[in-house]
């Protein structure tokens, strides 16, 4: 069912653009359903191998290089990987401006892509090896705090992450308001979660109580890492959940191109070596699109 829903998608997609080459390729035929025969991914996923660091086994290293090679066999082109933690930095030092598929963090990826003029069209999500397509805030004071709940967090000195991170910003600052505490009006923000982590500890040492938001995802990564001492922190609350990785293509490729990743990324979960590879259980799944400006109808995980 979701395989089907995923190819439905790119169909649905795929018939606002003009169809270059055909997308059925018969046995033997080297024709490439790609316009320009070169075909680019920017992975701004945090949980890429080269974004990230191998310090907890099995966890945060994925190789996309692996998918790169297994579209480019799809595709019959050439596929070019760049990793980069921010789509300005992919556009404008690796990829000559150029991004076909983009996966990332949800958020993320919506608001750069529109920062930098790009229309992308979410087309699926990356299941985690747990199977969920979604992460949350947790709320995080220093152990030895006397903060018990999120309600406990009058007067503090709150520390969001980037307004690009909804885990971190808007999911956050919901959950403050929803607990009865003041709307952040100008909050303070920190773009990595080991930085927010790192300075709620030094206020601490300084007799001022803070607390921040850290990504769900990076947790297992700030005691792996190092960055901060077994048991320095303490979680007090969670927000709801919001989109975590997802796939989006640029809608000004041809629609047989669209359609034809669209359908690669859904036979993604059948290949055991890939899904090992990209550190998920299911591979890439049909969410429905959030944007109701894409015309797809939205559908429960």
């Amino acid at each position: 069912m979701i395989v089907a829903r995923l190819r439905l998608l790119a169909v649905l997609i795929g018939v606002a653009g003009t169809c270059v080459w055909t997308t059925a390729v018969p046995a033997g035929d080297a024709r490439s359903p790609v316009s320009d025969n070169s075909f680019t991914i920017v992975v701004m996923d945090p949980l890429a191998l080269p974004l990230s660091c191998p310090c907890v086994k099995g966890y945060a290293q994925r190789d996309y290089d692996q998918l790169g090679k297994f579209l480019a066999v799809r595709l019959k082109c050439p596929v070019n990987v760049a990793y980069a933690e921010t789509l300005d930095t992919a556009l404008g030092k690796k990829t000559k401006g150029k991004a076909d598929l983009v996966i990332g963090k949800d958020s993320v990826v919506r608001k750069q892509a529109k920062k930098a003029g790009l229309k992308m069209v979410h087309i699926a999500a990356l299941t985690g090896l747990d199977g969920k397509t979604t992460q949350s805030g947790l709320f995080i004071v220093p152990a030895k705090d006397s903060a018990l709940s999120i309600v406990d967090l009058k007067g503090y000195r709150i520390i969001l992450g980037a307004d690009d991170c909804d885990e971190k910003n808007l999911a956050a600052q919901n959950l403050i308001v929803q607990s009865g505490l003041p709307r952040l009006h100008k909050p303070e923000t920190c773009s990595a979660c080991s930085d927010g982590a790192t300075k709620i500890l030094e206020l601490y040492n300084e007799g001022t109580k803070s607390a921040t938001i850290i990504s769900s995802y990076a947790k297992p990564l700030l005691e792996g890492c190092g960055t901060v001492k077994k048991g320095d922190l303490r979680v007090i609350g969670e927000t709801d959940p919001v989109p975590f990785v997802a796939a989006f293509l640029n809608q000004d490729l041809p629609s047989a191109t669209r359609e034809a990743v669209a359908n690669s990324l859904a036979d993604v979960g059948s290949d055991k070596d890939l899904c090992k590879a990209l550190e998920t259980k299911s591979g890439f799944v049909d969410v429905g699109s959030r944007d109701p400006n894409l015309g797809v109808a939205a559908k429960k995980n």
